[in-house]
């Protein structure tokens, strides 16, 4: 599990590389997103990754790996959002966006090493495409929740859904790094 942690941290710090230059370039606009905008943009990403995968082609000079990153950096969005609400105030003090961007990615990094204990990294046995259809399937999920205006009977909640897609995420994206190392 040191190996995964590790991975993980990689990562983490790749994600968080484009997500701080992405807000060089456009502040904090992306808080006058409500939760459900956001889902769909990461619905649209894992589609798309899908569909490349698929199909065994893509249209676009952009790769799978920076789709994953974006539902990576999307799902953080909606946990912070979650948290503090959308707000038309969208400038957020960049120290702010990123305490909080560490404290989601680390709260789902723990969540990980919990699971990887029970599970015993049964991750590393699938295949990148399975775990796409698992974030496809927990979007669905999430988009119920929503549409329920976040009522749920036995049913884990929206941040757990958002927990699981960030980590689903990053194994796909170790898998890609580890099958593919410098393709994009």
């Amino acid at each position: 599990m040191d190996k995964t942690s590790q991975q993980f941290n990689e990562v983490i710090k790749m994600c968080k590389d484009v997500f701080l230059k992405k807000m060089e370039d456009y502040g904090s606009a992306w808080r006058i997103l409500r939760t459900p905008s956001l889902t769909d943009q990461i619905y649209i990403k894992a589609n798309r990754i899908r569909s490349i995968e698929e199909k065994g082609i893509k249209r676009v000079n952009e790769g799978i790996k920076p789709e994953f990153i974006g539902i990576v950096n999307y799902s953080v969005m909606a946990m912070i959002q979650l948290d503090l609400g959308a707000n038309e105030e969208i400038e957020m003090d960049k120290d702010k966006v990123v305490d909080l961007y560490e404290k989601y990615f680390y709260a789902a990094k723990s969540l990980m090493e919990d699971k990887n204990h029970d599970y015993g990294e049964a991750w590393r046995n699938m295949r990148v495409s399975s775990l796409t259809d698992i974030i496809l399937m927990k979007l669905l999920r999430i988009k119920q929740i929503e549409d329920k205006e976040g009522k749920t009977f036995v049913s884990e909640g929206v941040d757990a859904n958002y927990n699981d897609i960030i980590n689903y995420s990053v194994f796909a994206l170790i898998k890609l790094n580890e099958d593919q190392p410098n393709e994009n």
